[in-house]
């Protein structure tokens, strides 16, 4: 994967020795009688991911965060499943090694997968690289044309058709997520009623089926050190079947660009895409029109629907953070960027919309 890492954060290391004997035993390729060095990756707020070294060896391990958690949420053997059968048909996502269900092992199922290769573009370029607004725009080009690449595969043939259910799926989308807020409520925040009945009374049809990421955004793809091509495609946990358009409304969602509102630019906290050079949102939608020949006429209700679905997402972490089932100091302020989120989405609709 990428050397982006940091030593282990309190409260979320497991049991090294039984990890290493269990990795032992069941790959043969794994040096035996060899000490296991583990750094964690920084990024990301959900599921944990780390790094592991045995020798010459190394491999990814992913596990749920500590604490209770929300149902059917980090599902560890479905995200291995998914990336087994789809990596053959799109080889940028990792190849899944093993899945562990035994939870005496580290408390948890876990799998473990190959380590990719490449740079994360999150908040800042890599330290060493130039960059200038025609690099910006490669990248930019370069991840509209992997998303068009994954919507490509043919998820029946991948054996992948099981996974989703694309029949009233943006709906179910949809009631999903409002359900998922009330779940994970902590503050009063009147704009969510609002851009919840907005979202269920304003629903599109949806025209395709394909793979849909789910949360398919700059720092979850591993980029070449010179940052001409996507290495990696990471963070498969929200994967499913459905409407490709909500994947790419997930996307634009956290796109984040140099003249958007400052209550944008502070809560989706990505400042690298407001760098002159990178796409514009409309220049985004019509490159995906034009590489995929979708029909993207009502990508404002994606978008729309996109930064709500993000909103909840900042609240469930924060949910957890406040319950005290993490630590992590990032996430002290997610409160107010939730409420920030879903104040700009009902902002957008009062104001039609667009990208």
């Amino acid at each position: 994967m990428h050397d982006q890492t940091i030593a282990v954060r309190p409260g979320e290391d497991f049991d090294r020795e039984a990890v290493r004997r269990y990795l032992v035993t069941h790959l043969e390729e794994v040096p035996d009688n060899e000490p296991m060095e583990v750094r964690q990756f920084p990024t990301g707020a959900s599921n944990l991911t780390y790094l592991l070294k045995i020798g010459d060896w190394e491999a990814v391990l992913r596990r749920p965060p500590f604490g209770p958690l929300p149902p059917k949420a980090h599902d560890m053997k479905r995200e291995s499943e998914f990336l087994k059968r789809l990596h053959p048909y799109f080889p940028l996502v990792p190849k899944p090694y093993l899945f562990c269900d035994d939870e005496s092992v580290i408390g948890a199922p876990f799998y473990v997968m190959e380590r990719k290769s490449g740079v994360v573009v999150d908040q800042q370029f890599p330290p060493g690289v130039s960059v200038d607004e025609a690099v910006c725009r490669r990248i930019s080009e370069v991840l509209v044309d992997t998303l068009v690449q994954l919507h490509q595969v043919d998820y029946q043939e991948a054996g992948l058709a099981s996974f989703g259910r694309p029949e009233g799926f943006l709906k179910r989308q949809v009631e999903g997520w409002i359900m998922r807020y009330e779940r994970a409520k902590t503050d009063d925040i009147p704009a969510v009623e609002s851009v919840s009945k907005w979202l269920l009374d304003h629903l599109p049809p949806s025209r395709e089926t394909t793979i849909v990421h789910n949360d398919f955004k700059l720092n979850n793809m591993l980029l070449a050190p010179d940052l001409s091509r996507v290495t990696a495609v990471l963070d498969w946990e929200m994967s499913t079947i459905g409407d490709p358009l909500f994947d790419l409304g997930v996307t634009l969602g956290y796109w984040v660009l140099h003249d958007d509102p400052e209550l944008l630019k502070l809560t989706i906290l990505s400042p690298i895409t407001t760098t002159p050079g990178f796409l514009s949102r409309e220049e985004f939608i019509q490159r995906y029109a034009e590489k995929s020949g979708r029909d993207v006429e009502n990508i404002d209700y994606y978008l729309t629907f996109a930064y709500f679905k993000l909103a909840v997402v900042i609240q469930q972490i924060y949910y957890r953070w406040k319950a005290g089932q993490t630590q992590d100091p990032r996430f002290r302020d997610f409160g107010q960027r939730v409420r920030r989120l879903m104040e700009y989405a009902a902002q957008r609709i009062a104001e039609g919309g667009h990208p």
